[in-house]
């Protein structure tokens, strides 16, 4: 019977396909009050049973439209929204047609009655809004998969989200964060129903939004808006799994939303190497440490706490603070291949085996305060702590061999070290403004202390075999401590020389910090049974000091299209370190430098943007580079910096373009990235031919350069009554000139890499989903030192993902990655079939689930790597998760909206 249903349905949505009928209509917008042409109007057409969208387009810089579909129906509703202006509708039959001039009526503010609008989007100067009703999706999604359906927005398995080619660093819900900086926490764990709009715009800090400065466009923020009725009560997710080989996991998250207050709390733990806040999301509990799909290095075994609390007291003064509790234990094995060339034709392998089982405990607190004293002057207090106990055991064993295969050298290590470090980061924000041409003050404190205490015990056994035998073998005990205060404060003003469109900047920035590291090792003497003999090479006792004085000088220009600067800064630098050990080694150097740039950005329209960027940085080497200081700490590599390094000069240029196509849903943008840098500060590395022991300082090169590229395109095709498929392609490549050392000789090489991929969403209804892609990475090195070989690799990798939900109740969803390397050492996996796969049933009225997971079911999960750098090669492999089955439960509450009582506390009545 399911068949035939299944058939019959097929047939008919094929039948109401071939009988859809295309019609396309065009007009222009304008505005009653002042007859004038709409730019970024919205236009759609809706379906007059349901009200679903068929589809939608801006209009030009003329206010024309033009919006063109394809249905069944014979007739339909067009609808035209804009800010400040009364929605217009009309039904129009299925044609093509001219409808010619229609005018907007201005809104009043004044009226009771709030008309909310049904535009899929809308452009609010530089934001663009999407109405979630209009984006369809499965009925329990979350945020993650609506944004999945927007046009320009992609987010890979790690829940990474970018808008146009740029990075979402921001996720906010009514304007406010919602559980710290994991973006994942918000769009895998709040569900469709609750959100009313997204809202994605260039990220500002709130100083910048105050003030109506611009930003520098490189990231973006997503506002999610719930909807006001939706503002209280409580919202919730609990799970929970038990599996095979004594696997686990369990969260839990309740917020609950009162008008402007919102609490909330998060608690979850496993050993599956999951993120920690995943809720029994099938597909996204999967992967490594870092969230990634597979792979990962290590096992990791943690549990994770944490509160968040949301206020406002009045208009004048709001709270946001949160706090995080984790711990953890990771164990990890490595094995490593690696070989490296010599400049005289040789080489030499280094083959080495890691164990290291590391325990973590660690606190995280912040509390934001924003006060607007008035709509002129506004205070932002920003403070950060974090404290970390950390315990790691390490054990390592090496060998070393010639071009011969004689053993050179071997070594072996085992240590315990303890780590205890407290941050304490503030900083305050005053801005005034004057006037009403834009003019204000801005004034930043900042006050940054950071203090850590180690303990480290090692006990090792180098051995150095040839014509100069030696053995070193080290049992020592370390005591070490950093104490970190860093003072800053930047004062700028901000003078309109044209009102709301020309204006100078002047600030000037002051920075001081003290860094006090001492480090104690003592040897073990055996006359005291104890670790009493004091180690001059290996200790130290320092003061190092990094003074900043920077003066600058902006001047920008901004309107409707364009938004131009150019500025320039002059770079006072001091180190000074001031070694008690070694007198010796003391080091004051300072630094002038002068820095400049030109930002371009011009929006031919509201969909599309061209932005070109130009700077020049100066970079100051570190202290290890500066510091005459030789580090014995590992005996086969020694290293000894260089006093007389010079700052890194680089001439930096970017360009960026993109393009939406509303009306036909198709999506473009390219990013070009030109580097060029003398004086690079890189390792200069000679090597004994006989003992194969490093001596390692620095030096300055120059005719450094990198160039890298990308871009995507996507299309989205939608069928009435059946579904939707988009496409993308993209590419991404670069092209890098390095000038680096071997064994004293210098030499340049050059990598270059190309890495296309295509991918197809193809969703039917609320049946099928399918989600295929292929990527294929091309690499090639060249050098131009004849003893040194070229190289190419190449890898593929095949994604294929697939959710199905029939029958109604049931979700099956499946990964299948493939990845094959034919570049990998013998003895390395070199290609892997990786299968997830999950059965989800919905109960309790579809507010449960139970469900069933198999994680690697080919049990081919590996972790095998090729890195290929100058002058070596390395193959390396690491612990994996392995194959392992989970049942699964998941319940999730909801009381906002129209249920908003449910969970309330009740009240007597009261009598007038």
């Amino acid at each position: 019977m399911k068949k035939i249903t299944f058939l019959t349905f097929l047939l008919l949505s094929c039948i109401t396909y071939s009988q859809s009928k295309k019609f396309e209509i065009t007009g222009t917008i304008k505005s009653l009050e002042d007859n004038e042409l709409l730019e970024s109007a919205t236009v759609h057409t809706e379906r007059l049973k349901d009200s679903s969208i068929i589809a939608y387009t801006i209009t030009n810089s003329k206010g024309y439209f033009n919006i063109g579909g394809k249905t069944a129906d014979a007739k339909v509703k067009l609808v035209v929204s804009y800010i400040g202006y009364k929605p217009y509708t009309k039904i129009i039959s299925v044609k093509d047609q001219n409808i010619g001039t229609l005018i907007l009526e201005p809104a009043n503010v004044l009226d009771a009655v709030v008309i909310r609008s049904s535009a899929p989007i809308t452009i609010k100067k530089d934001t663009v809004e999407f109405n979630v009703k209009s984006f369809k999706t499965k009925k329990d999604a979350n945020v993650e998969d609506l944004l999945k359906k927007l046009p320009g927005v992609e987010v890979d398995d790690e829940g990474k989200i970018t808008v146009n080619g740029k990075e979402v660093n921001k996720i906010l819900v009514n304007g406010k964060p919602f559980f710290g900086n994991d973006p994942t926490i918000t769009t895998r764990n709040l569900t469709k129903d609750i959100i009313e709009k997204i809202q994605i715009s260039d990220t500002k800090t709130n100083a910048q939004a105050f003030s109506g400065e611009d930003s520098d466009g490189e990231n973006k923020t997503i506002n999610l808006t719930i909807k006001k009725e939706n503002n209280k009560g409580y919202f919730g997710k609990t799970a929970a799994g038990i599996g095979t080989d004594k696997k686990y996991e369990y969260a839990g998250m309740a917020t609950r939303f009162k008008q402007s207050e919102r609490i909330g709390l998060l608690a979850g733990g496993n050993n599956v190497n999951s993120p920690g806040f995943s809720f029994g999301n099938q597909r996204l509990q999967f992967g490594g440490n870092n969230r990634s799909f597979g792979g990962g290095q290590g096992i990791v075994t943690s549990n994770n706490y944490g509160l968040n609390y949301i206020n406002a007291f009045g208009k004048m003064f709001e709270l946001s603070t949160d706090y995080f509790y984790k711990n953890s234990e990771s164990d990890n094995k490595t094995t490593q291949n690696r070989e490296t060339f010599l400049a005289d034709g040789t080489s030499f392998t280094t083959n080495s085996n890691n164990t290291s089982f590391n325990e973590s405990n660690s606190h995280d607190a912040s509390v934001d305060f924003e006060i607007e004293i008035d709509s002129t002057f506004r205070i932002d207090i920003e403070s950060d702590f974090n404290a970390d106990i950390n315990k790691n055991t390490y054990t390592s064993a090496s060998e070393s061999f010639n071009n011969s295969s004689t053993l050179t050298n071997d070594s072996n290590s085992n240590s315990i070290a303890d780590s205890n470090s407290k941050k304490f980061d503030n900083e305050v924000n005053l801005t005034k403004m004057f006037g009403d041409r834009g003019a204000f003050l801005r004034v930043e404190l900042t006050a940054n202390v950071n203090n850590s205490d180690t303990e480290d015990l090692v006990k090792s056994e180098t051995n150095i075999y040839g014509d100069s035998p030696n053995q070193i073998i080290r049992d020592q005990f370390s005591d070490g401590n950093t104490d970190k205060t860093k003072i800053g404060s930047e004062v700028t003003y901000r003078y309109p020389i044209l009102s709301r469109l020309l204006y100078l900047d002047v600030s000037y920035e002051y920075s001081n910090t003290k860094t006090q590291k001492k480090r104690s090792t003592f040897n073990f003497d055996k006359n005291t049974n104890n670790y009493t003999d004091f180690s001059d090479l290996l200790s130290t006792d320092f003061e190092y000091q990094d003074n900043v004085k920077k003066p600058r000088a902006k001047l920008s220009f901004r309107n409707e299209k364009w938004s131009t600067s150019a500025s320039i800064a002059y770079l006072n630098r001091t180190l000074k370190n001031t070694d008690f050990l070694r007198p010796e080694t003391n080091l004051e150097r300072e630094f002038n430098n002068l820095e400049y740039g030109v930002n371009i950005r011009f929006r031919k329209d509201r969909t599309s943007s061209y932005r070109l960027r130009y700077n020049f940085k100066n970079g100051t080497p570190s202290l290890s580079q500066l510091q005459p200081f030789r580090d014995e700490s590992n005996p086969l590599n020694i290293v000894t910096g260089n006093p007389e390094l010079a700052p890194t000069k680089t001439h930096s240029l970017r360009f960026g373009a993109s393009n939406f196509n509303w009306k036909e849903r198709t999506g473009f943008w390219a990013f070009g990235n030109i580097s060029l840098t003398n004086d690079r500060v890189v390792a200069n590395t000679v090597i004994d031919p006989n003992t194969l022991i490093r001596e390692t300082s620095y030096a300055n090169v120059d005719g450094f350069y990198s160039v890298q590229a990308g871009g995507s395109y996507s299309v989205t095709k939608k069928w009435e009554d059946f579904g939707s498929l988009k496409s993308e392609f993209r590419v991404f490549g670069n092209h890098n000139k390095n000038i680096n050392f071997n064994n004293g000789v210098q030499y340049s090489s050059k990598a270059t890499s190309i890495s296309p991929r295509i991918g197809f969403d193809f969703m039917w209804d609320d049946i099928l989903q399918i989600r295929p892609s292929y990527s294929i990475s091309f690499n090639r090195n060249t050098y131009d030192i004849d003893s040194f070989s070229d190289k190419n690799f190449t890898s593929h990798d095949v994604l294929i993902s697939t959710s199905t939900f029939l029958p109604k109740k049931l979700e099956w969803r499946n990964d299948v990655k493939y990845n094959f390397n034919p570049n990998i050492a013998d003895g390395f996996q070199k290609s892997a079939w990786f299968w997830n796969t999950t059965l989800r049933y919905s109960i309790l009225k579809d507010q449960g689930a139970v469900g069933i997971k198999v994680y690697d079911i080919l049990n081919q999960n590996t972790n095998a790597r090729r890195v290929a750098t100058e002058d070596y090669i390395q193959d390396s492999s690491s612990t994996v998760l392995k194959q392992y089955a989970m049942l699964t439960f998941t319940w999730k509450f909801n009381s906002l909206g129209g249920e908003g009582k449910k969970f309330e506390p009740k009240r007597g009545r009261r009598y007038h």
